[in-house]
């Protein structure tokens, strides 16, 4: 194993050189003025893949952007790792915020600086050259490799889940592995095991047939607005808990070993609430911050609207109003139960001067991946022996689908191996990513291939 890092460490400039070649591809995916740009990179990575070793190197076309394959399955009776990745990236609007041009490498301080550099075409590169370091050191990889790249998960990975149903065959594995997140802190290195689901619902509350004055029927009619406001009031208590009954039923408690985790990683209550500029912070009593955001189930109202807003005054009594709300899930909930026990709720709260219509939009499951399982034991083993540091533990407040879809289709968990960082500006003016993660990383992949054999069984 020294053999393959003392090359990873000797050959830090030619990635840096190769790796600015990807970023310098404006892989829009949302402009169609960059629709040949995208194709542009498909094909980069598909060279990249041949020159590294890979085998079977394919670019399939979608309705949208092309999915680029690729495979080494010389490894008989060794687990096989689906690594799933993106090579599109976020428009660069506003440009004039970018210290330096978006699509030229800039290198500051220690980061490089580049849109795509964290998300995500930096972090799927560091499995192609960690890849490399073995193919030109022993001609071989420790485990067998499928590569799977879209080009659309900017835009909501439109053509993946079918792309993934036609070729279940193809993709079929041991375990997911996917470099498209963040660790804890700079200086932290860490793991995020756990994701959380999604079920997003838009509410209509109806009262007169139509706009009213509001001198002439104010006080007589009830305010669709104020209907509204009330009920959505009313869907937590004081100790910032969820009052739709049912709620709470499936939630799977942390363990302890969960708990204490959390507890080792360096999270300030009170930085936290200054950075966010605010006096205080809120949520479910009984529990920590981060268990809040990670591990509780929550929901939010995301916008209302209803009456006028325009400049001025116009003293109306509106006949709707709206509001989209969000409720994040966790472990055991299921989207569509949860979709439904708010609709009856929401309904039954509705007062008899109004009419209700409630509309779901889209969800997804929560996703876990276990601490103790093979992958994740690995991963920390290999971070351990790249950064050296033992990394600690996390799950994310957010949803990634795919990561849903992975185990619902091909039934398999995902590690979730990131290495960049919460605050290298992933969609925004001056995204960059830190160069020590990126070497670093190159290392903790080359050990996790070789460890991963040591934990399946």
């Amino acid at each position: 194993m020294q053999k393959i890092i003392n090359f990873v460490e000797k050959n830090n400039d030619r990635y840096l050189n190769e790796l600015s070649s990807l970023l310098a591809i404006p892989s829009v995916s949302s402009q169609k003025n960059h629709n040949d740009d995208t194709i542009k990179c498909a094909e980069w990575v598909a060279n990249e893949m041949r020159s590294i070793g890979m085998n079977n190197v394919k670019i399939f076309q979608t309705p949208g952007h092309p999915v680029v394959y690729s495979e080494w399955l010389n490894a008989p009776g060794k687990p096989t790792i689906l690594l799933y990745g993106h090579y599109d990236v976020q428009p660069v609007d506003p440009v004039n915020l970018w210290s330096s041009p978006p699509f030229e490498s800039s290198i500051r301080n220690g980061d490089l600086y580049a849109r795509g550099s964290a998300d995500d075409k930096g972090q799927i590169f560091i499995h192609f050259k960690a890849v490399e370091a073995f193919m030109k050191n022993v001609g071989s990889l420790p485990i067998n490799l499928k590569m799977l790249m879209e080009g659309e998960e900017e835009v909501g990975s439109t053509n993946l889940e079918s792309f993934v149903k036609e070729n279940k065959n193809l993709l079929k594995s041991d375990l997911v592995v996917i470099s498209d997140s963040s660790m804890f802190a700079k200086g932290k290195p860490s793991i995020c095991y756990g994701l959380r689901g999604l079920a997003y619902m838009e509410v209509e509350v109806t009262g007169p047939n139509k706009d009213l004055h509001s001198g002439t029927f104010g006080g007589a009619v009830h305010n669709p607005i104020q209907a509204l406001s009330e009920m959505i009031s009313s869907l937590h208590d004081k100790n910032g808990r969820v009052t739709i009954p049912g709620f709470y039923d499936e939630v799977l408690s942390l363990s302890k070993k969960e708990r204490d985790a959390f507890k080792k990683l360096p999270h300030s209550d009170k930085k936290y609430a200054k950075d966010l500029g605010i006096g205080e912070l809120y949520g479910e009593k009984g529990f920590s911050t981060l268990e809040r955001v990670w591990a509780r189930p929550t929901l939010e109202c995301n916008g209302i609207w209803g009456g006028y807003i325009g400049e001025g005054a116009k003293t109306v009594l509106p006949s709707k109003a709206t509001a989209k709300i969000s409720m994040r899930l966790v472990p055991n909930q299921k989207s569509k139960k949860m979709e439904k026990l708010f609709e009856n709720h929401f309904k039954k709260i509705a007062p008899k001067s109004v009419k209700i219509k409630v509309t779901a939009m889209h969800g997804g499951e929560a996703a876990l991946t276990p601490m103790d399982s093979p992958g994740v034991k690995a991963a920390a083993v290999a971070i351990k022996k790249a950064f050296g540091k033992e990394p600690l533990f996390q799950r994310e407040g957010g949803s990634i689908p795919i990561v849903v879809q992975f185990k619902q289709l091909l039934g398999l968990d995902t590690v979730l191996l990131g290495f960049g960082l919460p605050d290298e500006n992933a969609h925004a003016p001056d995204e960059h990513l830190n160069l020590d993660n990126f070497f670093n990383g190159i290392k903790t992949v080359v050990h996790f291939y070789n460890e991963l054999p040591n934990f399946w069984k």
